[in-house]
């Protein structure tokens, strides 16, 4: 069996924490995000959008993947 370094639970895990922070981050600070809207950096506000715009679906989400990672790993 092979091992690789990043499979895609942890590409999942990667994306929901990121989507989770940027959406919080905007939430506290809106200026930081807000000036960056295009560009590499423009990836983290997009990442705030969704996670302010699905943020039921990001919930559940992150409800299941925790539950995955505590008890079905």
């Amino acid at each position: 069996m092979t091992y690789s370094i990043f499979n895609f639970q942890s590409l999942l895990t990667v994306i929901l924490l990121l989507i989770c922070t940027c959406a919080y981050i905007r939430a506290m600070a809106p200026s930081l995000l807000d000036k960056n809207k295009t560009g590499l950096l423009g990836i983290f506000w997009k990442c705030a959008r969704i996670g302010e715009r699905k943020s039921p679906w990001v919930a559940c989400c992150c409800v299941i993947m925790a539950f995955s990672i505590l008890f079905l790993q």
